[in-house]
């Protein structure tokens, strides 16, 4: 694979999640029916942030939880023979709240659809929307991201690396080429 640009640096991937955060507070009426669910492993700590955000822009404090998609997948056995399991960790309840699963990157969409199916395992939220931070196109399945940070058209020879400070060292979005 072949870096062949960065398209956000450290502080844009900033500016875009305070803006995303902005968005989140203009578009949900009650915060405090609003939860943050990341999915794992760059959803985590990007819903971390928004959180974060969300508090400093609105004092109202939203939880965030972790969800492990990796049973829910419709590609699990050409991914493994075995599913390995992280673990789903949200410690509140879904019943009747506003989710916002959160994401690094959208592209087929198949990966929110599981997250999709994960989450009604757990309850019957109010509504689910979807923050990302890049959507990148190509979409397999009628699903779009509510809360956008970037829209990157890319080819299905590209690939799009978000790195974060949390789980990569860097924070950053690189765009790649698979040959």
């Amino acid at each position: 694979m072949n870096l062949k640009a960065q398209i956000l640096d450290e502080i844009a991937v900033d500016k875009a999640l305070k803006r995303l955060s902005h968005e989140i507070i203009e578009n949900c009426e009650d915060l405090s029916n609003v939860v943050f669910v990341g999915i794992k492993t760059r959803g985590v700590p990007l819903a971390k942030i928004l959180s974060k955000y969300v508090e400093q822009f609105s004092s109202v404090s939203i939880p965030v939880g972790e969800l492990d998609i990796t049973l829910y997948r419709d590609d699990l056995s050409a991914v493994s023979d075995r599913a390995i399991l992280t673990d789903t960790k949200i410690e509140f309840p879904i019943q009747n709240k506003d989710v916002i699963l959160v994401d690094d990157v959208i592209y087929t969409g198949r990966t929110i659809r599981a997250a999709i199916d994960g989450i009604f395992k757990l309850g019957r939220p109010n509504r689910i929307m979807l923050a990302v931070l890049i959507d990148r196109g190509h979409r397999e399945l009628p699903i779009r991201g509510d809360f956008v940070g970037k829209n990157v058209p890319t080819s299905h020879h590209e690939l799009i690396a978000v790195n974060l400070k949390e789980t990569d060292g860097k924070t950053n979005v690189e765009l790649w080429n698979k040959d």
